[in-house]
């Protein structure tokens, strides 16, 4: 077709914003979705560990804070396997639209190294939201072991080198590293004895089939209360003060110098999820972790709800950057994996 400069141009410009339309929709839409999100439609939490241990008990304390901010239902499904990562992968994979999020502990930090062929990256794979709490250790044993604190627990672990049965939830799990690091700390080579979630492990445990653990208060404290276990030491650098653990030393005062582990949580949702929506969910965190029957619940259970500012997205990924360093070479040393 022949035409003038003019109407030649005219054209072209017309033709340019026909084909900007759709996009100018979509982005209008987006925004429209994020402004009105989450519109009354359940958001669901995936939580990568068998329903009953601790992360499951975080995240159902949580979607009770969230419901209120986020004026919606939240709907927690577990999805266990592979040291987290499973259902750490089906929130990778889901839709970034703010409505399927992952809450996970410090296995975020550790699956990197201890998972082989991970099918997603911890670091770009995700959009960091915020940290919920810090949980503490403890190390309890059966309620036959002759031993009535740490001291009489070392001598009897002296005497029994080879023959002690250590439980943990899973490979990969917070109460399979925290055991790792104790036997190595102690000196004693012991059986690890992996379960398919911490029930089953604590019910051996109380039951006399298995010796020790080193598990999260979240799940240890009512057997403690109810001297279902016997319980010898927490994991932080103080005592804690639930009047439950409050007497228990810590394993650095009973001679395992720079002995410190805390599990922590933090909740995340597919890389690509728009700014606003990821800020939405935030600010509605914010106010869950202010929510006094959530710090009432967490803190009976020895955890401690996190108010610093970590709580922000950008430090919540350089904190889980740095645990990264922090635990691939213990995990590269001990030479374990999940396939």
């Amino acid at each position: 077709m022949i035409c003038g400069s003019f109407s030649c141009k005219e054209t072209r410009v017309k033709n340019l914003l026909k084909s900007l339309l759709p996009v100018a929709l979509l982005a209008t839409a987006v925004t429209a979705g994020a402004q009105d999100f989450p519109n009354g439609k359940p958001i669901t939490i995936i939580v990568p560990f068998a329903a009953g241990g601790p992360t499951d008990k975080v995240a159902r304390d949580l979607a009770e804070a969230l419901r209120k901010p986020l004026g919606t239902t939240i709907i927690v499904d577990n999805a266990a396997g592979a040291g987290g990562s499973i259902g750490a992968n089906k929130v990778a994979k889901a839709q970034p639209d703010g409505y399927t999020l992952l809450l996970h502990h410090i296995s975020m930090a550790t699956m990197p190294t201890l998972v082989r062929n991970i099918p997603f990256k911890v670091e770009s794979d995700f959009e960091y939201l915020g940290m919920i709490n810090d949980v503490p250790m403890t190390v309890i044993g059966k309620p036959s072991i002759p031993a009535g604190n740490f001291k009489e627990l070392t001598a009897w672990m002296q005497q029994n080198k080879g023959k002690i049965n250590l439980g943990n939830a899973g490979i990969g799990s917070a109460s399979h590293l925290c055991g790792m690091l104790f036997q190595h700390a102690v000196g004693v080579d012991m059986t690890a004895v992996p379960y398919k979630g911490t029930g089953p492990a604590m019910t051996d445990l109380m039951g006399g089939q298995i010796d020790l653990m080193c598990d999260q208060t979240t799940n240890t404290t009512g057997a403690i209360e109810a001297k279902k276990v016997k319980a010898y030491a927490v994991t932080t650098a103080h005592r804690l003060t639930v009047p439950a653990l409050k007497d228990l030393p810590t394993l650095q005062e009973s001679g395992l110098k720079g002995f410190e582990v805390t599990i922590w949580h933090g909740l995340y949702a597919p890389k690509g999820t728009p700014p606003a929506i990821q800020k939405k969910i935030n600010e509605a965190l914010k106010v869950a972790l202010k929510d006094p029957d959530f710090i009432k619940r967490e803190e009976s259970l020895g955890a401690v709800v996190v108010h610093d500012n970590r709580v922000e997205p950008a430090e919540h990924k350089k904190f889980v950057l740095s645990e990264i360093n922090k635990w691939s070479p213990l995990i590269k040393a001990a030479n374990v994996y999940v396939e």
